[in-house]
Parts: C-alpha cells; sequence; structure tokens
C-alpha cells in the first residue's frame, strides 16, 4: 500500500522493556490529537484490553480502536486502528517493530491502509494525501518521543533501585 506513514526512533532500553511500556503504560505516554480523535467524544484514555485497543472515554463509554493481531512481546506488536467515522470497509493498521541495536531498542511504527480512506473523508481533514500522511506521522514521532520519555523514567528509575 502506498498511503503509509512509517517512523522510528531509538529508546536506551531492552525490547522487552519498550514493549511492556508501550502496552502496560499507553495511558501515561500517549498524546491526544484533537487533529486525529478517535471518536468526537475524545480524548480518552488508552489502553490495551483483552487483546484490543481501546479508548476510555470519559463518560465511562468505552471505543474499541481496534483487535490486537499480532502480540509478539519485545518484538512485534500489530493492531488494528479505526475512528469512529470510518465505514466498515475503513481500515488501517498499525505495526509496531522492536529491534535490538546494541544497548538500544529501535522502535519502528508502520500506519497502513490509508488508501482504504477516501481522500474527502473527514478523517483526513481535507488535506492532500501528501500533507495527511506527514501530518499523521508528526503525531507518530510524537508519540514515539512520549514512550520513550516514558520508558527511559521507568528503566533508568528501575536501574537505580537497590543503589544507596
Amino acid at each position: 500500500m502506498s498511503s503509509r506513514i512509517l517512523v522510528s526512533l531509538r529508546i536506551a532500553a531492552p525490547p522487552e522493556v519498550v514493549f511492556d511500556a508501550f502496552v502496560d503504560d499507553i495511558a501515561l505516554w500517549w498524546r491526544p490529537n484533537t487533529l486525529f480523535s478517535f471518536t468526537p467524544r475524545s480524548p480518552g484514555v488508552m489502553a490495551f484490553e483483552n487483546r484490543r485497543l481501546v479508548e476510555r472515554l470519559p463518560s465511562g463509554k468505552v471505543f474499541e480502536v481496534g483487535a490486537v493481531s499480532v502480540w509478539e512481546r519485545g518484538e512485534r506488536l500489530v493492531f488494528g486502528w479505526r475512528q469512529a467515522a470510518f465505514a466498515p470497509d475503513m481500515n488501517t493498521e498499525v505495526e509496531v517493530r522492536f529491534d535490538a541495536v546494541g544497548d538500544e531498542t529501535r522502535v519502528t511504527v508502520e500506519h497502513r491502509g490509508w488508501d482504504s480512506v477516501p481522500g474527502p473523508h473527514v478523517a483526513r481533514h481535507g488535506f492532500p494525501n501528501t500533507v495527511f500522511l506527514a501530518r499523521h506521522g508528526e503525531w507518530w514521532r510524537d508519540l514515539l518521543a512520549g514512550l520513550a520519555a516514558r520508558t527511559n523514567s521507568v528503566h533508568l528509575g528501575a536501574g537505580d533501585k537497590g543503589r544507596s
């Protein structure tokens, strides 16, 4: 598919630690973006629950962003990604890879399937395809920066335990 987003970032922690921060601490590092909200009632609190990514809205309702199709701890995570305004045939998918590079982990996000969302759809905000993908890519870079900050605080904090 040609309409995809691909971003990566190195984080100073082992792949299993980064993976765990990605899934267990998503509510702490996820930064909502009003331009790309899942529902008109967003933002809520993000969580991985029962093999799905969900947003718990302030009203108490739960919006399912997508089902998890691959869960390989420390290696790979793949899940669906839908906005509430998507038609049933509009499906995008996010694949997150966690690759060890020395003492660090390269986290790569590939968000694909945007060809299934027509150009005039509200989710694209009237942006031409290249602008839309660039803006969405910037958001993923910001999200990965939040993940890095969370992972580093937890990982470095764990490394400090037991020191006097």
